[in-house]
């Protein structure tokens, strides 16, 4: 489901993944790095990784078949309230209720509701309304229906009312206080963390490493490096870093660039040197594997958009 994609970013990708796995049992049958090739540049990728899980699951000990019951549904990887809610009730036809950003506007408006929807424990507020709401002849219809409403007709900002087909019950738009709901709580400003990347050489090949499977950007590949240090040039860093995560001394080159790119909850700043490899063996403190490759290989692997920003710039 799109929690925090729009559609029109995911179609593309989603043609491409449905092309390559068009079953659930190849998908299960094939290795993560497949997957997150395919996933990759649309970032979430904890998703990607929940997903070949539950297809797994699915396929070798559920016979195939997706599960039509909330709870068992539920405990599938990566599976929370809102999915399983929007799969039982579009899919099965089952009486569940969905809650999303989209969702959480339109009640705010319809009810003035003055509790902030971005704070998590005022999200059973918006289910106790919703599920008022729901037709539970026809769930799945209602839930793509409340959401469609959000995200095309009850926007953030320059919301269509005229166009709106429950106008007529909307206690914002009769009592012209559209602009004042949804109520939100501030929030603290992103941090921005400045990183050092090494592209070492070494006869012809460059060196990359794979993340841990858990966490941030888990099974990725991506070129060596780190957060810098108090006081600490990013050139420094850099040499720095790659001692630390691979064991090997290198020297800088060239500085290629400075890539900004922003995630969740921070952003980063990475300045990304082109360096030489001096000596030392690799021994991982962190990255979980290693490659030399040639820069015509890279394709191979999947890298987060940071990487995928500067690679291009990359001679051979």
């Amino acid at each position: 489901m799109l929690q925090q994609t729009q559609v029109k970013t995911v179609v593309p990708y989603f043609l491409k993944f449905i092309h390559r796995f068009p079953s659930l049992n190849d998908l299960a049958e094939s290795d993560l790095e497949t997957v997150l090739k395919m996933w990759e540049g649309l970032g979430y990728y904890a998703r990607a990784r929940n997903f070949h899980k539950a297809a797994h699951i699915i396929s070798k000990h559920l016979n195939g078949a997706i599960p039509d019951d909330f709870s068992e549904f539920k405990n599938l990887p990566g599976v929370g309230n809102y999915i399983a809610a929007a799969v039982q009730s579009i899919a099965f036809g089952h009486s569940f209720a969905v809650v999303d950003g989209n969702v959480k506007r339109v009640l705010a408006r319809l009810y003035c509701i003055h509790h902030p929807v971005n704070k998590p424990s005022n999200h059973r507020y918006f289910q106790i309304f919703v599920d008022r709401l729901l037709d539970t002849s026809d769930p799945g219809t209602f839930n793509q229906a409340m959401m469609e409403l959000g995200a095309l007709v009850c926007t953030p900002k320059n919301p269509q009312c005229n166009q709106c087909p429950v106008s007529e019950f909307c206690n914002a738009f009769l009592s012209d206080k559209v602009g004042s709901y949804p109520c939100r709580v501030k929030t603290k400003k992103i941090p921005t963390h400045h990183i050092a990347v090494g592209i070492v050489h070494k006869k012809g090949k460059l060196l990359i490493t794979r993340r841990q499977l858990s966490g941030l950007l888990g099974g990725l590949w991506e070129f060596p490096g780190g957060k810098l240090e108090k006081d600490e040039s990013a050139s420094s860093a850099c040499i720095r870093e790659l001692k630390e995560e691979t064991g090997i001394t290198v020297k800088i080159k060239t500085h290629l660039t400075t890539i900004h790119h922003a995630y969740t909850h921070f952003k980063i700043k990475m300045d990304v040197f082109n360096c030489r490899y001096i000596s030392g063996k690799i021994c991982l403190n962190g990255p979980i594997d290693f490659k030399w490759i040639q820069l015509k290989d890279i394709d191979n692997f999947a890298f987060p958009k940071a990487n995928l920003k500067f690679i291009p710039m990359i001679e051979k």
